[in-house]
């Protein structure tokens, strides 16, 4: 195990963690938006987004079981694989005058609810914390280490 895998572990989900905040703030920025694409001559509401995120390992579950059992490291931090967009329906709305009613006088607003993105927020921000302070435990571990060759 190299000397700063730790480090390299924590930075990695500060990497994540900032990204799943920046989503998360483009979800409930444009929790009202009506025009976020434009498809096949219409517009169509924004879509909400996710951070799908995975070991940075190579293997799976098993694998990565069976090198820890072993002793063999295997830790390396996590990674963003893909953005993607949820699949869940837009909220249908009669508001006959706005101006991006369809003929029935009903608008499409995003899928995104507030205030689940407020949970997931949190949720990221206390994740980017935990890895701060794992940054920082490590980081005074070493320089502890360093204080005993003196």
């Amino acid at each position: 195990m190299k000397l700063f895998n730790a480090m390299d572990i924590s930075a990695s989900a500060l990497t994540v963690q900032r990204l799943r905040m920046d989503v998360i703030s483009s979800n409930i920025a444009n929790a009202e938006t009506t025009r976020g694409k434009y498809v096949d001559g219409k517009w169509q509401p924004y879509t909400r987004k996710m951070v799908e995120v995975a070991p940075n390992s190579k293997g799976g579950f098993k694998q990565i079981f069976n090198q820890v059992l072993n002793n063999e490291p295997s830790l390396s931090g996590v990674k963003v694989t893909r953005i993607v967009e949820d699949r869940s329906p837009y909220k249908k709305i009669y508001q006959p005058s706005h101006p991006d009613a369809d003929e029935n006088g009903f608008i499409y607003l995003p899928n995104v609810d507030v205030l689940k993105e407020m949970v997931d927020m949190i949720s990221a921000t206390r994740a980017y914390e935990a890895n701060v302070t794992a940054l920082n435990s490590t980081k005074s571990m070493l320089l502890k280490a360093l204080e005993i060759g003196r």
